[in-house]
């Protein structure tokens, strides 16, 4: 790629980070050509779908969210290892509105130009929970598709309630532990 390309793509990708974290990633595609000083014919040429964009720009928090998981996968109590790492997901996609949506359609279409940053998310989710299930510590039923499937609700309930930022967390939470109460607050313990 020549040095001016280079540079314009550089341009619109760090653009492109800051405008769908103040306006989405349904963000006018013009705006960001003119905030990142080219055409929107070049826009097009380095980029030709929005969702090849947004590759572009979620693969420095896709290798973080990658080597992350490597890192935890030497934790000593593997499931905490998981749910560490799924948190993780759903802050990253809390930062910007529309990313879980597109992840979440990604996740059945392995011809997006999404799939380079959802495969290896699954793949290394897959990973982690294969260790939290040797350990005896999660359901042999539950498959990472289950648990992508759920952060990506998550995000996208917490992205509708912007107001209550521990929200994720709770959702999280309350979804990895089920509804079991303790046996002191179950109904007839009084």
């Amino acid at each position: 790629m020549r040095a001016d390309a280079r540079r314009n793509r550089d341009r619109l990708v760090g653009e492109a980070r800051i405008l769908f974290a103040e306006q989405g990633t349904d963000a006018s595609l013009e705006d960001l050509a003119r905030r990142a000083e080219v055409g929107i014919g070049t826009l097009y040429r380095h980029f030709p779908t929005r969702h090849a964009l947004m590759n572009a720009v979620f693969q420095d928090a896709l290798a973080d969210l990658i080597a992350h998981s490597y890192a935890l996968a030497r934790a000593e109590q593997p499931c905490r290892a998981l749910v560490e790492w799924l948190g993780a997901i759903v802050r990253h996609a809390g930062e910007y509105r529309g990313l879980a949506q597109a992840l979440l359609s990604a996740s059945r279409d392995d011809t997006s130009a999404l799939a380079p940053c959802h495969v290896p998310l699954r793949e290394a989710g897959a990973r982690l929970l294969a260790r939290a299930q040797r350990s005896g510590s999660v359901r042999t039923d539950v498959s990472i598709g289950d648990l992508m499937q759920l952060t990506n609700a998550i995000a996208l309930a917490a992205e509708q309630n912007p107001e209550d930022p521990e929200l994720p967390d709770r959702l999280l939470l309350l979804t990895l532990q089920g509804l079991k109460g303790r046996a002191d607050t179950a109904p007839g313990s009084a």
